[in-house]
């Protein structure tokens, strides 16, 4: 093969030399057609140097390309819908795209082949869960997904896991699976702001991140995370700040955990709160939870809402009172009355920040406090606790620890 190549590469540089130097020996003199001559063969011998380089710069071949892909992570991806499957009219459709826009979404092939670049982190393998937009989710989807989670974990084949996500409802089922997953290895969910087709989308680069960071070992005993705009947040912390806005997700109490730069994770922080394997929550033999709704609470609420909830079979109600809390007399009357007909209440804000604590106005009433939880993780935790105990005691217990 050295030989045919070498052969070839003469001729290639011979050629023209040797037609030149016919016309040479015709105008100059037999001294200059012998310089001619020998510069001719300088190149040949110089391009037979560059054979051996040449000759190893062959395609890999089957055996050594095995190699790679056994020495890197496997990682699973686990698609259920949202903007990052969803297509739009063109490219600057940036709100008005998908079902809603007569755009139907893609399958998680299609999203696998359209990113080629996650294979350099991982070796991949893809499922379609669901394929719906995460505002049409349900808790039984939720448990479903769970279930799924739990056992592609188990297997010694699986190192990590991507879930892409719509981001309506992301903070939420990321903070529900961080609380009943069973495994330390990394969980990730990922979206996006804009659809595939969009000028500037964001979804192939955040699929990236994450598929980087779940192929990590650094990504290890975290918890479950969510990967955004470079940005790695928890679950406990991450929440949804503006309806398009790239930049949504934001941790206001707890920070990011870390940043993805140039594809590589950098942690600053590890979540305190507990997770996945040190949780007491099981779902595995669950096919539903508890009802938990959540009252929002404004100038001038009174109790009805409230008391539909109680007759309607809730079993906890998350109040997204104002401030520190804070509701109207008739708010509260309604609600103490439903603790008192056995329902769960958890006193929250629905300022979106900050702690509420334990205070007399809430514990004479038999309420719980949320602590750190938005509204709508109070409730996530409320479902689960429910499926242990109804002991207000016990329950804030939780909403401390986790």
């Amino acid at each position: 093969m050295i030989q045919s190549s070498c052969l070839l590469i003469m001729k290639m540089q011979w050629d023209p030399i040797s037609q030149y130097l016919k016309i040479s020996r015709s105008r100059l003199d037999m001294k200059t057609a012998k310089v001619l001559s020998t510069a001719a063969l300088t190149i040949v011998f110089s391009t037979l140097a560059t054979l051996p380089a040449m000759a190893a710069e062959q395609p890999v071949s089957p055996k050594a390309e095995q190699s790679i892909q056994n020495s890197l992570p496997n990682v699973a991806i686990l698609a259920t819908g949202g903007t990052i499957a969803s297509k739009g009219a063109g490219a600057l459709a940036l709100t008005d795209y998908g079902v809603g826009a007569g755009q139907k979404p893609v399958g998680v092939q299609q999203l696998v082949d359209a990113v080629p670049e996650i294979q350099k982190f991982a070796n991949i393998s893809g499922e379609q869960v669901f394929n719906i937009g995460s505002s049409k989710l349900s808790t039984q989807d939720w448990l479903k997904l769970a279930k799924r989670v739990n056992e592609l974990l188990e297997s010694p084949s699986v190192d990590g896991i991507v879930i892409t996500h719509g981001t309506d409802t992301l903070e939420e089922t990321a903070y529900f699976l961080n609380l009943v997953t069973k495994s330390n290895k990394p969980v990730v969910l990922v979206a996006s702001m804009r659809p595939a087709t969009a000028l500037s989308a964001d979804g192939p680069l955040n699929l990236v991140n994450a598929v980087a960071l779940a192929a990590s070992k650094a990504a290890k005993d975290k918890g479950v995370m969510v990967v955004m705009n470079d940005q790695i947040s928890p679950a406990f912390g991450v929440t949804k700040t503006n309806s398009t806005n790239v930049a949504t997700f934001k941790c206001p109490d707890t920070g990011y955990m870390g940043y993805m730069q140039n594809n590589v994770p950098y942690f600053v922080s590890s979540p305190t709160k507990k997770h996945t394997v040190n949780t007491e929550f099981d779902i595995s033999k669950l096919d539903a939870l508890p009802r938990v709704e959540v009252n929002y609470v404004v100038l001038g609420s009174d109790g009805k809402l409230v008391d539909a909830m109680v007759k309607n079979g809730a079993k906890g109600i998350i109040n997204a009172g104002v401030g520190h809390a804070n509701m109207p007399n008739d708010v509260n009357k309604s609600l103490a009355e439903a603790v008192k007909q056995g329902v769960v209440v958890v006193a929250g804000s629905r300022v979106g920040s900050g702690m509420i604590t334990p205070l007399n106005k809430f514990t004479k009433e038999g309420y719980v406090t949320a602590m750190m939880h938005n509204p709508q993780k109070a409730r996530i935790l409320l479902m689960l606790a429910l499926t242990k105990t109804q002991d207000p005691k016990e329950i804030q217990r939780m909403f401390n620890e986790y």
